[in-house]
């Protein structure tokens, strides 16, 4: 008897999406699914963006300090060799922010393969625009994890993150709030989390 075509195709997987400002816990939330994963036996690709360099390359540390080995790569067609290298259940996406427009439909060709892919990153830029291709990812995904940071301001919940003004010089002030650049990273020396009461770009006393 022969065997039905639909039931032997490896199905699709899923995605799942971790979004939010600065200081929301974002990389602690894909550290905690990696390491269920794992203990479950699931084998897993954690990827990170070569243009972080808060910590060693070869890990992703939350702003807490907290770690978990990672392979740092700087362009898509780097990602998608090493999603595709080996028959991964799960692929995860540290910073997906800084791979840009085109991480999309690197993305959907992994999940059409039959891996799960977390995506994990900035889904607002300092200056409060969308920050692709996080806002996409966000309306195709499975599951979507909206976290908030904490205004230090008042200490409501902060959907925002600005830049201090002693983060600015001449040329990363001609930057689009958008572009992939070095500038983006950095932790309480160079950002802050605000309320949308208090988010006022470029203003900070």
């Amino acid at each position: 008897m022969p065997l039905n075509p639909v039931a032997s195709v490896r199905p699709a997987g899923r995605l799942e999406v971790i979004a939010g400002p600065m200081f929301s816990g974002k990389s602690e939330e894909l550290m905690r699914r990696v390491r269920r994963a794992t203990i479950a036996g699931i084998k897993v690709l954690v990827i990170s963006h070569s243009l972080d360099t808060r910590s060693e390359l070869s890990t992703i540390t939350s702003h807490i300090g907290v770690n978990i080995p990672a392979v740092p790569l700087s362009d898509i067609d780097s990602l998608a060799e090493a999603a595709h290298g080996e028959d991964y259940d799960l692929v995860a996406i540290d910073e997906a922010q800084f791979f840009g427009p085109d991480l999309v439909p690197v993305v959907g060709d992994i999940i059409a393969r039959g891996a799960d892919v977390i995506v994990e990153g900035l889904c607002v830029t300092f200056d409060g625009g969308p920050f692709e291709p996080m806002p996409t990812f966000m309306a195709i995904a499975e599951d979507v994890l909206k976290l908030t940071a904490v205004c230090t301001i008042c200490g409501r919940d902060a959907v925002f993150h600005q830049r201090l003004p002693a983060r600015e010089s001449k040329e990363s002030s001609q930057l689009s709030a958008t572009a992939i650049d070095a500038s983006h990273i950095g932790g309480l020396e160079s950002y802050v989390a605000r309320c949308r009461t208090h988010f006022s770009p470029g203003a900070i006393k």
